[in-house]
């Protein structure tokens, strides 16, 4: 990708932004399913996040805030919500963008949030990477001034959390307060205050154990270095994407030699008096969604973490903590990051499951939280890792990312999804959403891509044209190129599948998918 993609782009783009929210949205994507229950979640969820479209203080433009009990939009998801929420307001998500950027102090500080109330300076609060889903979001849009704003933005966001989140020398980025990394009520954070004194997060408490190094903290740094990377390059600032590349890797190697202990298979933060905090908690998802891990080390966090059923792979994955570490806390309570499965860390899991080739396991996962929300319908924000009943009480309905989740995974499971130079053809004809399901979606390039189950076979078409014909029953997973041509098939089933493609101008062929193998077609 290069400038000269933005300067074709850009002005198309800008125009449509331009346009009024209905107009905005008029290309959303549409899925009708014969499954009423599905149906009904499905069309609640939007429901909830068009309600939770808000204009916030300070910024005179719409944003999608977090909902339920939180009146605002925070710098460690609202960016990634919004990116997910694109197709259906494209104008929400690049405000959602812009808000941070809007905001930012002049010495570089971005804020952690903007709500109702106030705009928020007292942490650092991010997670995934604003510059990772602002990059994404220009690249997919060819937004070239959304391109130079996040640039540099998040140019000089670093360059803030370099001089202020880095006392020790280390290179890794430190941790001050609960807030910092959003994870309210864990015992990761005992006996640390929620923020930074005086609201100042250029300053900690003055605690023994502070400050810390954290791995989560420092992954999102990385991840956001490797995005300011590919911005510049897009730019045509190549000596300094060659920097950005070059910081990003001594960052992950400092995060490796630091962080990981090997022993427990596991990602820790180490505090002022250099021990490790050693909870298992989901740090280790957010490592796995900047992809710090190598395979081989995924691998093994794979086995002894995160797949394994005594750890985190329980029925409802994925928990805040491990259900095996004895800081796990019960009983469950609002608002907890001490036990319960978060719907952020479930929407977030797009950002890695897939990349470490574990789309199978993605599946169960998606299948699980899926039930979970269409037995309440209540959109809440947690649910026990055990029964998948939702926190009640405090934990009030409509919460955003709980709604994303339904709308993201429906796509996921039966759908057709865009990546970069891609498009994703999953096919379930027997999955219960997908009863005389038909979902269509404009893409970027602006081509209509259909998904039509039959009886007895399963369509992919491309502006009325058909891609593929899929038969036999079977589940997979079709990767092509954005104008249709095939790529690869992926198994996305926990068990072998089989199928039967017809293409084109070509002899049917038949094929066993097994989970999680890819074969070129």
């Amino acid at each position: 990708m290069d400038r000269r993609f933005f300067l074709a782009a850009s002005a198309a783009g800008a125009a449509s932004l331009a346009l009024p929210a209905r107009a905005a949205s008029s290309d959303a994507p549409r899925f009708i399913t014969g499954n009423a229950r599905w149906q009904a979640a499905y069309d609640k969820a939007l429901a909830v996040l068009a309600g939770n479209v808000q204009v916030m203080p300070y910024v005179d433009r719409p944003v999608l805030i977090e909902g339920s009990v939180y009146r605002g939009i925070w710098q460690e998801c609202g960016p990634h919500e919004a990116l997910v929420y694109r197709k259906f307001r494209p104008d929400v998500a690049r405000d959602s963008h812009m808000t941070f950027f809007d905001l930012q102090r002049a010495d570089g500080q971005l804020p952690a949030n903007n709500k109702e109330t106030e705009t928020g300076f007292g942490q650092i609060q991010m997670v995934v990477p604003i510059a990772a889903t602002a990059w994404e979001l220009a690249r997919a849009t060819g937004d070239d001034a959304l391109l130079r704003a996040a640039y540099r933005s998040c140019a000089a966001w670093d360059a803030w959390l370099t001089r202020y989140r880095n006392t020790r020398g280390t290179g890794l980025v430190e941790g001050f307060c609960t807030y910092d990394s959003g994870h309210d009520n864990s015992p990761r954070w005992r006996g640390v205050p929620n923020q930074c004194p005086n609201k100042n997060a250029k300053a900690h408490a003055p605690i023994a154990s502070l400050p810390r190094l954290c791995p989560d903290l420092s992954a999102t740094v990385y991840g956001g270095r490797k995005a300011l990377a590919a911005m510049a390059l897009a730019l045509g600032r190549r000596d300094e994407a060659d920097r950005w590349t070059e910081q990003a890797a001594t960052l992950r190697n400092a995060i490796l030699a630091r962080l990981w202990s090997a022993n427990d298979a596991a990602f820790y933060d180490r505090d002022a008096q250099d021990r490790f905090v050693a909870i298992r908690s989901d740090i280790l998802t957010r490592m796995c969604g900047e992809h710090v891990p190598d395979q081989a080390m995924f691998d093994q966090l794979w086995k002894r973490q995160l797949g394994n059923p005594k750890a985190f792979w329980t029925r409802f994955p994925l928990p805040s903590i491990a259900a095996d570490d004895d800081s796990f806390v019960r009983p469950i309570v609002a608002n907890s990051w001490g036990g319960p499965a978060q719907a952020l860390t479930a929407l977030r899991a797009g950002r890695w499951f897939d990349h470490y080739g574990r789309a199978a396991e993605f599946t169960m996962m998606m299948n699980q939280w899926c039930e979970a929300i269409q037995a309440d319908m209540s959109f809440r924000q947690q649910i026990d890792p055990d029964t998948g009943v939702f926190t009640a009480g405090a934990d009030a309905p409509n919460y955003s990312p709980c709604a994303l989740v339904m709308v993201d995974y429906t796509w996921r499971l039966i759908g057709v999804r865009e990546e970069p130079d891609e498009l994703h053809w999953t096919f379930r004809p027997t999955h219960s959403a997908a009863a005389g399901a038909i979902l269509t979606m404009r893409t970027d390039g602006g081509r209509e891509a259909k998904i039509q189950y039959f009886p007895r076979r399963t369509d992919l078409t491309l502006d009325g044209s058909l891609i593929a014909s899929v038969r036999g029953g079977g589940s997979g997973r079709l990767v092509t190129d954005v104008f249709g041509a095939a790529k690869k098939l992926i198994g996305v089933d926990p068990a072998p599948q089989h199928i039967t493609l017809l293409q084109a101008g070509r002899p049917s062929r038949s094929f066993t998918l097994q989970p999680n193998r890819q074969l070129l077609v």
